[in-house]
């Protein structure tokens, strides 16, 4: 299959290119700018989400798309929202529409997967989350996939696109030497101050705040499922997470890992975060046959250590 992939460049999207050639797919990387240097039998091809002349263009020919690009900062939206929901949004209804056109044209419905965020799920008390879960986004970040979720899933009614989002919940690990480069989150911060490259963790609370971690090849190997096992005309949602974990647990495995003291700094506790997310991943391992390969705290942790060191 012919896939493109947007947002290529990034830490998923760099993954995801790699799961694909690892599959047999023909690779088309969009990027918007970029130095990072691809391997040659990927396809490179330069647009915008917010160029609707560019999208048609990176479109034409590809038969499947994994949709990645994003602004993905939960503080970062909370101060611009209207910059993530242009991104997010608008750019979203501008793939769909350069896709209905490439539709039209070739008679085939192309195969889309979002990756898109266990966010969308806001606090619910339930836990683990299932995807029955009602969607209550308490951030601009998570409303905007939640948004982009509810058009995709609109436009696959009417049969011009098959689609599935991905709620993926906490990317970490590496691929190809590349580990997480955003220290916002905190299993590259964790790193990063044990190496001496930041003074402290930031800890919003007690440290008590549970997350759902996976591997962020793990994460590109449900792409890659999901991306197969589309159908024209559907649409399907499924949770991707592998270890729930505690900031305070990411740093004791930081400690532990890289055997240095990992300094922490305690401030009020965030109230557009969510204190425990949990996913409930039986309904990808049922359908899709996925499953992760990396499941415990310390591997991801030291993936990202060893990435960091060039190891």
């Amino acid at each position: 299959m012919r896939v493109l992939v947007t947002g290529a460049s990034g830490y998923v999207g760099w993954a995801v290119v790699h799961e694909l050639r690892e599959r047999g797919h023909d690779v088309v990387a969009m990027v918007h700018e970029s130095s990072r240097e691809f391997p040659l039998d990927v396809e490179l091809r330069t647009a915008h989400l917010l160029s609707e002349a560019s999208l048609s263009d990176a479109v034409m020919g590809v038969e499947g798309v994994c949709h990645l690009a994003a602004m993905v900062r939960v503080r970062e939206a909370a101060e611009h929202p209207t910059r993530v929901w242009r991104l997010n949004v608008a750019g979203t209804l501008n793939l769909l529409d350069a896709l209905a056109v490439a539709t039209e044209k070739t008679g085939q419905a192309a195969r889309l997967v979002l990756t898109s965020t266990g966010a969308v799920y806001g606090t619910p008390a339930q836990q683990p989350i299932s995807e029955d879960a009602p969607l209550a986004p308490i951030n601009p970040y998570a409303a905007s996939k939640v948004a982009a979720e509810q058009v995709i899933a609109a436009q696959a009614a009417t049969g011009l696109v098959g689609a599935t989002s991905l709620r993926i919940f906490n990317a970490a690990g590496a691929v190809a030497r590349q580990a997480d480069p955003d220290t916002s989150r905190i299993i590259p911060k964790a790193v990063a101050v044990a190496a001496g490259q930041a003074p402290a963790v930031v800890v919003n609370g007690d440290g008590t705040a549970v997350r759902d971690f996976v591997h962020v090849g793990d994460i590109a190997a449900a792409v890659v499922l999901a991306l197969e096992a589309v159908k024209p005309g559907q649409y399907n949602a499924y949770n991707v997470g592998a270890v729930p974990a505690s900031v305070n647990d990411v740093i004791a495995s930081t400690e532990r890992i890289t055997g240095r003291r990992v300094a922490i700094e305690h401030r009020p506790a965030y109230a557009a975060e969510s204190p425990e997310l949990r996913a409930d991943t039986a309904k990808i391992r049922g359908e899709l046959g996925w499953s992760p390969l990396t499941t415990r705290l310390d591997e991801l942790v030291a993936d990202q250590w060893d990435a960091g060191r060039g190891v």
